[in-house]
């Protein structure tokens, strides 16, 4: 079925910023197998289309705003080994973030080379496509930006980008001490901000009752506990060191691939 629609009217979708819908359009014109569907289908799955892609779009930005170190981290990438002491059963929960929406936090552990910074990660990539906010840092790192947005006197804007969004996911937790205190004050405020009105990840080689070891102020260790593993759900991950089992993986592959 030839189309009934000029370029010239399809590149007013474009212009309109519905260019799902145009593009969906003139597929549906010039496909003869949409002609049995009613003129009420045929707009539905233009309206669908639109949808899909707007939605693609916010997923998009939200996963850069993120700024995840593994880009492509996702759950469907998951090794389930036996020994890891996994099941996609309790990623699938997890993936579909109803402990973010009830502003609930969790706590993965994972020896070096688990993988707790990539499952950490793939759950933040699975909160963006649930359409909701996510900030991932290194503990370290976040210290770093904070503490030069403090010399340029910002430093209230900085904390608020860590405050704000529905997710934080703050990786490498507590691996090395806290040794400016002007930071431990800094990490009370963020986890005091976002208590009750947003969700915090821990991703970390150390047992929770083992941080109070790496904060000075006991005072400030209490507060900052009690806000970060009051009510968490922990991920204890076991098993062998992720980065050599996926490097053989990819050493077999290519093998493979010249023998």
């Amino acid at each position: 079925m030839a189309p009934m629609l000029s370029e010239e009217d399809f590149a007013l979708f474009t212009k309109w910023r519905v260019g799902a819908f145009g593009r969906k359009l003139r597929e549906i014109c010039e496909d003869e197998a949409f002609d049995d569907m009613t003129f009420e289908d045929k707009i539905g799955a233009c309206i669908d289309a639109e949808l899909e892609a707007r939605d693609s779009r916010k997923i998009d930005k939200a996963v850069r705003a993120a700024r995840f170190k593994i880009k492509g981290a996702c759950v469907e990438d998951i090794y389930y080994l036996p020994e890891r002491n996994l099941t996609r059963d309790r990623i699938a929960r997890l993936a579909s973030c109803a402990w973010v929406e009830a502003r609930e936090n969790l706590v993965i552990l994972s020896e070096s080379g688990g993988g707790k910074s990539y499952i950490a990660q793939a759950l933040g990539v699975a909160a963006c496509r649930n359409l909701m906010s996510v900030r991932y840092a290194r503990l370290n790192d976040m210290f770093r930006e904070l503490n030069v947005a403090r010399s340029e006197g910002r430093v209230y804007d900085a904390l608020d980008r860590f405050s704000k969004p529905d997710l934080l996911i703050l990786d490498d937790f507590f691996t090395t001490p806290i040794e400016n205190p002007l930071n431990a004050v800094d990490l009370f405020e963020i986890l005091e901000a976002r208590e009750g009105r947003g969700s915090t990840m821990f991703a970390s080689q150390l047992e929770p009752d083992q941080w109070y070891l790496r904060i000075n102020s006991e005072l400030c260790a209490d507060s900052i506990l009690n806000r970060a593993v009051e009510h968490a759900r922990t991920l204890d991950i076991k098993g062998p060191n992720m980065r050599e089992y996926t490097a053989d993986l990819k050493a077999q592959a290519e093998k493979g691939y010249w023998d």
